[in-house]
């Protein structure tokens, strides 16, 4: 697609805040996807014998396929536009969502076999929402609001829990546990809509002005990111990853959303188990409950976005910017530990609450990507992000799974939680170093850009 005529004028349109506004909702559908079977677990018949083991498998089948997938995406990706690949994206996990209701029809042995497979293509194909994310939001904002646009879209993990775990709860005590994934499924098909009507690059954006393009490309926005002279650019090879993994500040960083996602897996995936079984909670008080820490989780994320910003906006360094509210949120965010001591269940909502808020300001990896990826390659720097950070989605559930099934109680799943968050904290100290962006030099080096 050729770069259309932008229309001249003084004042900057603000069409940005539109496409963030669609990736936190995409974002947050995508979560809510994840989420959904945790909560419709509870109303499935007891034929289907789901043990904790047996439900650590179901969501150990998404996170294996969601991570294994996420090389391809960053490749398809920067090969193919955002646009393209990640409205099919939407479209095919909408599809697998309805058919995962569809499953509950089948014989138990059936069933779950069937569940199963649909969860992995479910996990393969939203493999390009987080690097289609930071890709969009390196393209549409200068480095001054890119942490808090990164933020906001970030912040779905934790707003998605309290927008649908609600509604999820009314539905399943209405209609059934089916119902929640037609329900997915017939979302998707209109968020697809949306899709494929308001997205577009900067320079190619009906309603972009030349001033709001030229704030952003001023600003260190990578406007043509997606602009057809960048398209076609095969980024999946060895060599790429090879490159990308050499540099100690990329490896840092993706040991560190290893670890931050194994909070983000703790909370989207047995949070709501750990409130129904240890907990003792309904199916309508889990929804309720899971709203507050949720809510607090993606404050905290917005806040750590716009501190951020702050910082780097008064003159601090990039890389003391972004550290100090990743650290500092990982801090926080092991009082996860303190709700083996709460008997109270407002005092563990508290600590829990507080764990999440901590997360949140902390969750600023995909910030740094967009800080740092060399020019070109933010699909596959970010693909590659993400798979790192998301071999928790395999290991998290795997493991507090066998830890609830050996012990009989989740305290040994929070000390788990805790102490890879305080990993999170040395990750980004000592083995990150500077923040800054890299850029090809030639086929076989990165090197910081002057």
């Amino acid at each position: 697609m050729k770069n259309r005529s932008l229309p001249e004028t003084n004042r900057p349109s603000h069409v940005r805040y539109l496409i963030i506004a669609i990736l936190f909702a995409v974002s947050c559908f995508s979560y809510a996807d994840r989420s959904a079977l945790s909560q419709a677990v509870g109303a499935m018949p007891s034929g289907l014998a789901l043990s904790p083991q047996k439900m650590g498998y179901l969501l150990f089948g998404f996170g294996w396929a969601y991570a294994l997938g996420q090389l391809p995406a960053g490749g398809l990706l920067d090969r193919f536009g955002s646009k393209r690949v990640y409205g099919i994206s939407i479209l095919l996990w909408s599809l697998f969502a309805f058919l995962t209701g569809w499953a509950g029809y089948l014989e138990a042995s059936l069933a779950f076999t069937a569940i199963f497979v649909l969860r992995v293509l479910s996990g393969l194909a939203q493999t390009p929402v987080f690097p289609g994310n930071g890709r969009i939001v390196a393209a549409w904002f200068p480095a001054s609001e890119r942490g808090r646009a990164s933020a906001i879209f970030n912040a779905s993990q934790y707003f998605a829990l309290p927008i649908f775990a609600p509604l999820f709860g009314g539905l399943i005590h209405v209609a059934g546990w089916k119902s929640c994934f037609w329900f997915m499924g017939v979302l998707g098909g209109l968020f697809a809509v949306v899709w494929y009507t308001q997205i577009f690059g900067p320079t190619e954006h009906p309603r972009a002005s030349k001033s709001e393009v030229e704030l952003i490309e001023r600003g260190g926005g990578l406007v043509h990111t997606d602009a057809q002279k960048a398209a076609g650019r095969n980024t999946l090879n060895w060599a790429t990853v090879k490159m990308l993994f050499s540099h100690r500040m990329l490896v840092g960083v993706y040991i560190g959303q290893y670890c931050i996602n194994t909070l983000t897996w703790f909370f989207v995936t047995w949070f709501p188990l750990y409130l129904a079984q240890a907990r003792h909670m309904s199916v309508i008080k889990v929804g309720l409950a899971a709203a507050v820490p949720g809510l607090c989780g993606g404050f905290g994320g917005i806040l750590g976005g716009v501190f951020s910003d702050r910082l780097l906006q008064r003159g601090h360094s990039l890389t003391f910017a972004r550290k100090l509210p990743i650290m500092a949120g990982m801090g926080l965010s092991m009082t996860i530990i303190a709700c083996n001591y709460a008997h109270a269940q407002s005092l563990m909502l508290l600590f829990m609450s507080l764990s999440f808020f901590g997360k949140g300001i902390g969750a600023l990896g995909w910030t740094v990507i967009s800080d740092t990826s060399p020019r070109g390659m933010i699909g596959i720097n970010g693909a590659v992000f993400n798979l790192c950070g998301n071999l928790a989605g395999i290991t998290t559930p795997l493991i507090i799974g066998t830890i609830v099934e050996r012990t009989h109680s989740y305290n040994g799943a929070l000390i788990f939680v805790g102490a890879i968050a305080f990993c999170a904290i040395v990750s980004y100290g000592p083995i990150v170093g500077e923040i800054k962006r890299l850029e090809f030099t030639s086929a076989a080096e990165i090197l910081p850009a002057k």
